[in-house]
């Protein structure tokens, strides 16, 4: 009878060993479970020009990730870039120009090793589809009353269309009827409106909208090289992450969408 009640004990002890070994091996999984399954939101800043690419790209990296929400900041690339100099919140930058984005590399907020050149565009002239004045060329531009641009000191668009009336010797001839924009999709805007006669802005803006028409596209020595750097801000509350869409824009689904969109790989 003694030998069978210390075997019953011992019974008991091994038992409840076993739960206790198996609570602390769930433990463990359980916040690894979630740690893994955090939810993550990342800002993006963005150049105007890329929203209905990267909306779509987006939306299925969120499908595939789902841990991670992505929100933009969209506008011209100088006003970004300067918000992030004076310590806005921001992951990543997607600038529509280079030398907005190598201040940033100067200053030393994004490391030139997590930055890349990601995708090129063009520059196209537009009018409204049902306009009446005869606007082929850039050099018709003369015949307007109002012509509208990006700013050039903050839009690389409006920067890229100074450098291209410059070149086929129309600028000072139209300066004073040029209506300066905050950024390109302002301008479409103000053409789609009928507010201006002519808008200079980027192949990508023209293709998305149904109420403007090209009629005519920069030619690519009358201006710098339109190309849009990506990098992950150095301060980013999110690095992984960050990487991890970083990577994600650059891949063979993400790349035929900015091709889809109308903008030219470079890599």
């Amino acid at each position: 009878m003694k030998k069978l009640l210390i075997y019953s004990m011992l019974v008991l002890v091994l038992v409840l060993s076993g739960c206790s070994a198996n609570e602390q091996t769930k433990q463990p999984v359980e916040q690894n479970k979630k740690v893994s399954e955090k939810k993550v939101e990342l800002t993006i800043s963005a150049a105007a020009s890329l929203q209905d690419a990267l909306n779509e790209i987006t939306a299925t990296f969120e499908k595939e990730h789902p841990n991670v929400k992505v929100n933009y900041n969209f506008g011209a690339s100088g006003a970004l870039g300067q918000q992030i100099s004076q310590g806005a919140p921001v992951d990543l930058f997607f600038s529509a120009a280079e030398d907005k984005f190598d201040k940033l590399v100067q200053d030393g907020l994004i490391d030139k090793s997590k930055g890349t050149d990601l995708v090129g565009n063009e520059l196209v002239l537009v009018v409204p589809n049902d306009s009446k004045k005869a606007i082929k060329a850039f050099e018709d531009l003369t015949k307007t009353d109002k012509i509208s641009i990006g700013t050039p000191e903050a839009v690389p668009a409006g920067q890229y269309a100074k450098e291209t009336l410059e070149k086929v010797n129309v600028w000072k001839g139209i300066e004073g009827k040029v209506v300066y924009a905050k950024d390109v999709r302002q301008v479409l805007t103000y053409v789609e409106t009928n507010n201006v006669d002519a808008g200079i802005v980027y192949k990508t803006d023209a293709l998305v909208s149904q109420k403007v028409k090209i009629v005519a596209t920069a030619e690519e020595d009358t201006h710098a090289p339109i190309i849009y750097p990506l990098g992950v801000i150095k301060n980013s509350s999110h690095p992984k992450e960050a990487q991890l869409f970083y990577d994600y824009l650059q891949n063979e689904t993400s790349m035929k969408t900015f091709e889809k969109f109308g903008f030219k790989g470079i890599n």
